[in-house]
């Protein structure tokens, strides 16, 4: 799994980011660019706001015991994976907005650097080590510039 807290990952994850087009087809799912952008940005949201609420404690147990290990693996996720109700984006966004939304996210990420993240609280999954943290960014992210054919 490539570190996000190397500023050459961060910078080839934001080239392939500024590679998109607001036309840029999806190559499998049902997500436009500009949702997919948007979509990309919930999991540093969950980390770095409280847009999202947290799990009440049954559903954080649920999370941790079934969803963490596909979550935070290096196993790439398969194609058309479901997805949890906050990540799921209906409504159209700005393509340049959420773009540049992402960006900003990812480079906090790195701004921040490893030490931040080691024991950081998931809303999800309780305190993770930031190996974890750097699976979850990279390997979600990577799925869908993939997706996207960057």
């Amino acid at each position: 799994m490539k570190n996000i807290f190397d500023p050459l990952v961060t910078a080839e994850l934001i080239d392939r980011i500024n590679r998109l087009k607001p036309e840029s087809p999806g190559l499998w799912g049902k997500m436009a660019v500009d949702q997919m952008l948007a979509h990309c940005s919930v999991p540093y949201e969950m980390a770095f706001t409280n847009k999202h609420p947290r799990p009440n404690a049954f559903m954080r147990l649920m999370l941790k015991t079934f969803v963490k290990k596909p979550v935070v693996n290096e196993v790439p996720y398969p194609k058309n994976s479901r997805t949890a109700p906050a990540f799921i984006i209906k409504e159209r966004k700005n393509f340049g907005d959420e773009k540049a939304r992402l960006i900003k996210y990812v480079e906090h990420t790195l701004a921040l650097g490893r030490d931040h993240f080691e024991g950081k609280e998931s809303l999800s999954f309780g305190k993770m080590t930031a190996e974890e943290w750097n699976n979850q960014f990279y390997k979600h992210l990577d799925h869908h510039l993939t997706q996207f054919g960057v």
